[in-house]
């Protein structure tokens, strides 16, 4: 087996389940990876190395005693700071929450510990996860393992910096607009944003109900697709507590048939060109796919360069009131720069309630042309 900090949680969790390596040691290893690489990336903001070894111990006895172990028995885990976590502080960045204690644990991080799975601490953020950047007021600024200069992306910015750095194997982000996806990308590693309906949002933090509530899902973050894999089928399905999630059976991606599949690319969506660099790799990749017998076609869904202004009109159709009152509530007088800026962005698209019902209307007529796509 590879050194554990540098293995996918898929290897971990079968190693430790045949006995060539404990979870202590696992814990142990990547322990001392976070506290080598942290100094310099501040994307761990909260730890819970005392309980992660004690966990990890008992996690090991359980297995010496023929006890069924869970598919993530004894794997370390890490989880963005805007879920719960039974006994540690979750403050979503903002200065209003700087004391808070969670009591219980989120849907999905009680869902990851029933499969095994051992917390080994929280990970930053911006404020309220609402910026592309992992900066706010308490913990401070977040930096790209690779270039300490520059962002690892967020809202999931620490999430996905200590997983490139090999401090953790898998990791929980939350993705509104990007939150997974693009610090996915700045970080080199795989995410992915579950359909709306998959995973409750129970024990988040964030701003959910109403429209945007179909915008923020939770999703699993890792080096290894193998591991989305393995932990998408964990954290989803009903809960009994979010409304929005719907009993929908998950596949099992390793029954489909690939020739079967027809898969569209493009390389500009008409609002922002990308770097040569991407251009090449998003090409590359349908060609790899080509090369596995799949029907693969350059096409751009007509329309699609109407999402980011259909996303800030769905989201700042108050003109930020609705988000000036959740800082109130949650006695934030002092916001970060980028929530500041967030604010500023959001004042000028106050819209009447007709204006606001009219882009309901253009969300439905727009996923039907996606759809028909």
């Amino acid at each position: 087996m590879l050194d554990p900090i540098y293995s996918s949680a898929t290897s971990l969790a079968r190693a430790i389940r045949a006995g060539d390596v404990s979870s202590e040691e696992v814990i142990e290893a990547h322990l001392r990876r976070i506290a080598e690489v942290n100094p310099s990336l501040n994307a761990v903001v909260h730890m819970a190395a005392s309980t992660a070894r004690a966990e990890a111990r008992g996690a090991d006895a359980r297995l010496a005693a023929g006890a069924a172990a869970g598919p993530l028995h004894g794997v370390p885990v890490t989880i963005k700071e805007i879920y719960d976590v039974a006994g540690l502080p979750c403050t979503a960045g903002t200065r209003g929450l700087a004391s808070r204690m969670a009591a219980t644990d989120a849907t999905v991080v009680a869902r990851l510990k029933a499969a095994g799975a051992i917390v080994l601490g929280m990970t930053n953020l911006p404020e309220l996860a609402l910026a592309a950047e992992s900066d706010n007021l308490i913990h401070g600024r977040t930096n790209n393992p690779y270039d300490f200069e520059r962002s690892p992306g967020g809202s999931s910015g620490g999430e996905a910096a200590i997983i490139a750095a090999g401090g953790s194997p898998l990791g929980i982000g939350g993705d509104a607009g990007g939150s997974i996806r693009l610090p996915a990308h700045f970080c080199g590693i795989a995410g992915i944003k579950p359909t709306t309906g998959r995973v409750p949002n129970t024990g988040y933090l964030g701003t959910t109900a109403g429209v945007i509530n179909p915008l923020v899902q939770i999703g699993p973050m890792a080096r290894f697709v193998e591991d989305l894999e393995l932990a998408l089928p964990i954290i989803c399905g009903t809960d009994g507590r979010d409304p929005t999630v719907v009993d929908m059976p998950l596949g099992d991606p390793q029954t489909v048939d690939l020739k079967r599949l027809r898969v569209a690319f493009y390389v500009d969506d008409g609002i922002a060109s990308p770097t040569s660099e991407t251009v090449t790799t998003v090409r590359r990749t349908a060609l790899a796919l080509a090369d596995d017998g799949i029907a693969v076609e350059e096409a751009r869904p007509a329309g699609i360069e109407q999402a980011y202004e259909l996303w800030f009109d769905l989201v700042g159709a108050d003109g930020g009131v609705g988000l000036r009152s959740r800082l109130q509530s949650l006695g934030t007088t002092e916001t970060h720069p980028l929530m500041h800026q967030l604010l500023e962005l959001l004042r000028p698209r106050a819209m009447s309630t007709t204006e606001a019902l009219a882009v309901l209307v253009r969300l439905d007529r727009f996923r039907a042309e996606m759809f028909a796509f």
